[in-house]
């Protein structure tokens, strides 16, 4: 009987990389989080690239054959070469040293979806500063191996001024995230240096749960006491409270989210007021898992929102009265987040 053959090993560079991920990730931990970092010597470094320990392997070679040569115009070529480099370094050091990084509060996403953080690049001096890129510091990948394509913006920003880039990450899983750290980096102007710094923004991001798709209709509301006799809820989840648009109805009754959603016209019937109060409950969503219950209950809250209802939503330990319009909404969502 054969054996199944064994998984084969990953080359070691990936274990080398996966190292260096690592012990970075470990070192932006213990970063202070700041919402804004002016980049001070000490927090810039410098390493040559690899282009530039190709161009100090050169220097060596023509330094060697002009020793034993005598080349005069040797010395000549490879001192000039190797103090444009060193002049390379003090102006690629110059260009990123005393810029300053400032982050925008990242606006809520839905579980699956990118979130988006907007980077703000503030220059004091009158110089312009050239090829700054951000990017995320030590990403790894699903399978927890580096990422292979750094996704970097790049920007120039102008003196005295600032500019404004965007970093997009996708979040695990639903809850309140920090902000991934960030590294500024600039190789001008030749490339043979690679001068960076490291920052760990103080920025969170709430993560809903995803919407469930398709979504069940609506449950059944239940009868407000005092109200007087309730009346089952219509079919495709619109209870009382709301109708169909009849010519005439005045425009302020008119439920524009509901047309700009499925053009259709839905108007909220002032006469008759909703006698049944619609609750999103944990434990009514169906026989299912904790997080597809809260999946289901997010595109109720976001399906009763679009039909302008009042609703309410139940969960373990908190209970939110019901309400309608975006505060609403966004107290359900923030709730089903943090669940």
């Amino acid at each position: 009987m054969n054996s199944a053959p064994e998984p084969a090993a990953p080359p070691w560079w990936a274990w080398r990389a996966q190292l260096g991920v690592r012990l970075r990730n470990w070192r932006a931990a213990h970063l202070t989080p700041a919402d804004s970092l002016t980049l001070t010597q000490r927090r810039v470094y410098i390493l040559p690239t690899r282009a530039g320990l190709l161009l100090a392997a050169t220097l060596g070679v023509l330094l060697i054959a002009s020793i034993n040569f005598q080349l005069n115009l040797g010395y000549l070529l490879t001192f000039l070469l190797a103090g444009c480099a060193a002049a390379s370094m003090v102006t690629g050091y110059g260009n990123l040293r005393g810029m300053t990084l400032q982050a925008a509060p990242p606006q809520p996403v839905f579980a699956g979806r990118l979130a988006l953080l907007d980077v703000r690049l503030i220059n004091a001096r009158r110089g312009p500063r050239l090829a700054i890129g951000i990017a995320r510091y030590g990403a790894l990948d699903p399978r927890g191996l580096p990422v292979k394509s750094v996704r970097w913006v790049w920007a120039d920003v102008p003196g005295q001024g600032q500019t404004t880039v965007r970093i997009s990450w996708l979040p695990p899983r639903r809850g309140l995230w920090p902000a991934p750290p960030l590294t500024a980096e600039t190789r001008y102007p030749m490339g043979v240096f690679r001068i960076w710094a490291v920052w760990r923004p103080a920025a969170r991001v709430l993560v809903y749960p995803a919407p469930e798709a398709p979504c069940p209709p609506l449950p059944r509301g239940e009868p407000v006491a005092g109200a007087g006799p309730a009346s089952n809820a219509q079919a495709g989840g619109q209870f009382d409270g709301v109708r169909a648009y009849r010519r005439g109805d005045p425009l302020k009754l008119l439920v524009w989210k509901k047309y700009a959603r499925s053009g259709e016209l839905i108007s909220r019937d002032a006469q008759t007021p909703q006698r049944q109060a619609l609750w999103l409950d944990f434990a009514n969503a169906g026989v299912l898992g904790p997080e597809q219950r809260l999946s289901r209950l997010t595109a109720w809250v976001l399906a009763a929102d679009a039909q302008g209802l009042d609703y309410g939503l139940r969960l373990p330990g908190q209970t939110i009265a019901p309400d309608n319009g975006p505060a609403q909404r966004l107290r359900c969502l923030e709730a089903l987040a943090r669940c």
